[in-house]
């Protein structure tokens, strides 16, 4: 591409990015404009439940039905794939008009199955998820001095050995008056909604509002259904209702029927658009993140220490010493070596399982290459918690696409164990693009059929598992085999000495040699375990985790940790003529993820006491066991990638014959 090309290109990026006359928004953020009347439709998702960790259907519940229909929200592969299943509901709002007692719905009786299901339901603590204009509802509850702030509300509570269901709900929506002289209007609602730019005084006068709040206060009131029978949906309530969320009264029976009603209110507020997500994401423990970032700095300092000292005191001093002698001298000095230079011709031996070693080296390079990646985009904002799924749909693009990396990682290091032979690099790239989504996808795949035995809307659908399989073998695949060619046309990495073809006995030590690999796991836990609490809530707890800053240093800092300790236990093994430093410097930084695990157990225990059933218990472990065995991969190349670099440079400067 020559200069005018690239030229054309960035004047069209700064067009795009400073129009005159309208704002830049990251994607899938643009604000909606209404005006007053207009008809906002609010959205259901999934029913969820921390005590279960397993989504189901709304109108799996006995609730009232749109009357146009149930149907389904324009969805992304991410949606879908974190169980969100979202779909419109009958609540119906017109944009600044405020309506109380409205009648919604009066449900049929409730039979035997419905009656039992709706206790289930309270009794393991679903809540309700409610959507108006992308923003989730939010529910405030006063706690002595301060409040507490969820999202969503609870289906109904039991009180008593008796059970109430919130039947009665009262909607607060907070609005912005969009003052700027271009005017997005809003043709249709929903997603589906079209934004057509009105420049100039051509239009209404009567000003527009943005949505910058949805808030919901759920009440359990007595309905007496009879009333009700004549009754159309939207119709005022025969009577005032009170709504008092410190009372309940809507008590289920049995062959009896639920009465709905809602209200809404409307308030301007000064919350400004681009600030309406700012009631979700504020970020609670700040002080704690920093303390996580400190505690980090000082691991990395002392272990930078060490192999300072291990760089400039030792290997450096015997290298120049080494090369300050002459031939004689050396001769002599070759019968008196000790420590590492003692393996000189066994260092770059081969290891056991080379071709596995490759494999699982260019896998960890995918993998941490797909979280470097999508946790940048993170930090910048461009994965948007109002842009649903985009996380997920971010990381496996990302991976698809670092394909290419893995089969050239692997193959290149998989024909420098090889001494520069071609031959079998197909076969390498096969294994590396099949490996860790094999068992990603044995994993997802038996914990989908527990899903599937539970009907919750968890469960990836079969349409969408051939597509998954699709991706991964006409686009991850081909990707990676073609890493792998150019890993077979670059150069292999020359040893710096030769390898002696009777290998040497390894002395006796005074210590298992796994131990101390296994043990080295507990410095990069150290640095990361105070952000993993932060991000197991957010996945386990139902709350928003969006401080992708603060994980972005702690991942960082975690990457050099793993490789200063794969680096300094090489030279340790080295130093004790243990020339068989491949595998376990591939473990030294990779066995962070056995106390991922381990934490992960002790969460589930302290944390999630009220976890309930052996479906939700190994959902839970089924996704932590994959989490762990990622960052293995991940962290486990870097830690055998850096003593790789060490032991080849180190070796580069001893003259050896």
């Amino acid at each position: 591409m020559d200069f005018f090309a690239y030229l054309k290109i960035w004047v069209l990026i700064l067009c795009l990015v400073f129009q005159s006359g309208y704002g830049f928004y990251l994607p899938g953020s643009y604000p909606h404009n209404y005006g007053i009347g207009d008809t906002l439709s609010v959205k259901v998702n999934s029913i969820t439940s921390i005590e279960t960790e397993i989504p189901f259907s709304y109108y799996s519940l006995p609730f009232c039905k749109p009357l146009e229909g149930v149907k389904d929200s324009a969805e992304n592969l991410g949606e879908v794939l974190m169980g969100d299943r979202i779909e419109n509901s009958p609540y119906k709002f017109k944009m600044h008009t405020n309506e109380t007692d409205i009648f919604l719905c009066r449900t049929d009786p409730l039979l035997g199955d419905h009656f039992k299901l709706l206790k289930k339901r309270i009794d393991e603590m679903y809540q309700v998820n409610l959507i108006l204009d992308n923003l989730p509802a939010i529910r405030y509850a006063k706690k002595e001095s301060y409040f507490l702030r969820w999202t969503g509300y609870p289906v109904g509570i039991k009180f008593q050995d008796a059970y109430y269901v919130f039947n009665h709900l009262k909607f607060n929506v907070l609005v912005h008056k969009y003052e700027e002289a271009n005017v997005a209007r809003v043709i249709g609602t929903g997603d589906g909604s079209e934004l057509i730019p009105t420049v100039g005084s051509g239009g209404s006068d009567l000003p527009g509002y943005m949505v910058v709040g949805f808030e919901v206060v759920p009440c359990s009131v007595m309905h007496n259904a009879q009333s009700v029978k004549n009754l159309k949906p939207y119709e005022k309530y025969p009577s005032p209702i009170n709504c008092d969320p410190t009372t309940v009264a809507m008590l289920i029976k049995e062959n009896e029927p639920i009465v709905f009603t809602y209200e809404v209110t409307f308030e301007e507020s000064d919350i400004k658009w681009p600030s309406r997500w700012d009631a979700y994401l504020k970020m609670e423990g700040s002080k704690v993140h920093w303390f996580s970032i400190l505690n980090s700095l000082m691991v990395i300092t002392f272990l930078a220490g060490i192999v300072l000292v291990i760089f400039l005191r030792t290997v450096r001093r015997d290298l120049t010493l080494y090369e300050e002698l002459d031939k004689e001298a050396q001769a002599q000095m070759n019968e008196e070596l000790s420590g590492w230079k003692l393996v000189v011709g066994d260092v770059f031996r081969a290891p056991t399982n080379s071709g596995l070693l490759c494999v699982m080296v260019g896998d960890g390079v995918q993998i941490l290459g797909m979280a470097v990646v999508t946790v940048m985009f993170a930090a910048l904002g461009f994965m948007s918690p109002a842009s649903r799924g985009t996380l997920i749909i971010g990381m496996l693009i990302f991976y698809m696409i670092l394909g290419i990396a893995a089969g050239y990682v692997a193959v290149r290091l998989w024909r420098t164990i090889g001494c520069g032979d071609k031959k079998g690099w197909v076969s390498v790239s096969w294994k590396v693009a099949c490996c860790f989504p094999g068992i990603a996808f044995l994993i997802l795949t038996t914990l989908n059929f527990l899903l599937w035995g539970s009907h919750s809307t968890g469960a990836i659908p079969f349409s969408l598992f051939v597509l998954l399989i699709f991706m991964w073998f006409c686009i991850s695949v081909p990707l990676t085999l073609v890493g792998g060619f150019f890993g077979a046309k670059a150069p292999h990495i020359e040893y710096p000495v030769r390898t002696n073809q009777i290998p040497r006995e390894i002395p006796a030590q005074k210590y298992p040699s796994w131990l101390l690999v296994f043990g080295a796991g507990t410095l990069p836990f150290g640095t990361l375990f105070i952000e993993l609490f932060f991000i197991m809530s957010s996945i386990w707890m139902g709350r928003v985790y969006y401080v992708f800053g603060f994980l972005l240093i702690v991942f960082i800092l975690l990457v050099v940790v793993c490789a200063e300790v794969s680096l300094v236990l090489t030279y340790m093994h080295l130093c004790v003529e243990d020339w068989k430093w491949w595998w376990k410097s591939f473990f030294a930084s990779g066995s962070v993820a056995i106390y991922i695990f381990l934490y992960s157990v002790n969460y589930l225990i302290f944390e999630l006491k009220s976890l309930s059933g052996p479906v939700s218990e190994a959902l839970y472990l089924g996704y932590s066991l994959l989490m762990a065995l990622a960052i293995m991969f991940a962290m486990g190349s870097v830690g055998f990638l850096s003593s790789f670099w060490f032991v080849h440079y180190l070796f580069s400067s001893v003259k050896l014959d």
